[in-house]
């Protein structure tokens, strides 16, 4: 079984047809939603950096590390394009990274794109903005801050992703493998992927505060509770 190709981009048959349609639903529902509420967030200063995340993100899928003998992993990009462009804004980016991904380099199944969104653009995304939201005041507070919850987002966007192929699989696998067994396989390896995807994340988030920490939105954020208080 390779797990790195199940959870980060499905193959097409891996899913039944009506799962695939619902999760193709679902991510269609879901990119609708982000489109609208990127609106709020893109402006001169922040389209640049939404492309460049975009780009970033694209470039770094396409290289693989290993994790284990035989088994090697990629960067999933949800907490790192969350926490720098925002949550609307980031999911987007994932979104047209594997569209291209599978459109041009045939990663990923047509068939499964909507899952493949679904699991990585929005699950990823929203479950890595919510951590990083949830340590924002640790981020604030000093560069280690802002690394560590850089880290533990994306370990935990990767493990969530991979929930959500799981959850998938429990509607509709057609590949042939138990729920029980892809479940142990796929979330296990993941939890080994998220440490690399943590590592990246937070390296490159903090390269971008060293020179430009007013780019990263969840910074931004803070500072505009700061003021609201005052």
């Amino acid at each position: 079984m390779r797990t790195e190709t199940l959870a980060m981009h499905m193959s097409d048959g891996l899913l039944s047809a009506p799962t695939a349609v619902l999760f193709a639903a679902v991510a269609v529902a879901g990119l609708s939603l982000a489109l609208v509420k990127a609106r709020g967030d893109l402006d001169d200063r922040t389209a640049p950096m939404a492309g460049l995340v975009a780009a970033f993100v694209f470039a770094a899928q396409m290289i693989n590390f290993p994790v284990l003998p035989g088994v090697s992993g990629h960067l999933l990009g949800g907490a790192l394009a969350a926490i720098l462009a925002g949550p609307w804004v980031g999911a987007l980016c994932v979104a047209i990274v594997l569209v291209v991904q599978a459109l041009l380099f045939a990663d990923g199944g047509l068939t499964m794109l909507g899952a493949n969104i679904t699991n990585m653009a929005l699950i990823g995304t929203a479950v890595g903005y919510l951590v990083a939201l949830a340590l924002r005041r640790v981020a604030t507070r000093s560069r280690g801050g802002l690394l560590v919850t850089a880290f533990v987002a994306a370990w935990v966007n990767t493990v969530a992703a991979s929930g959500g192929f799981v959850l998938e699989y429990a509607i509709g696998g057609a590949a042939g493998y138990g729920t029980g067994t892809a479940a142990i396989a796929v979330v296990g390896v993941h939890c080994l992927i998220g440490l690399g995807e943590g590592v990246i994340t937070a390296a490159t988030v903090g390269a971008v505060a060293a020179v430009r920490p007013d780019l990263i939105h969840l910074l931004r954020g803070a500072r505009a509770e700061k003021e609201a208080v005052r």
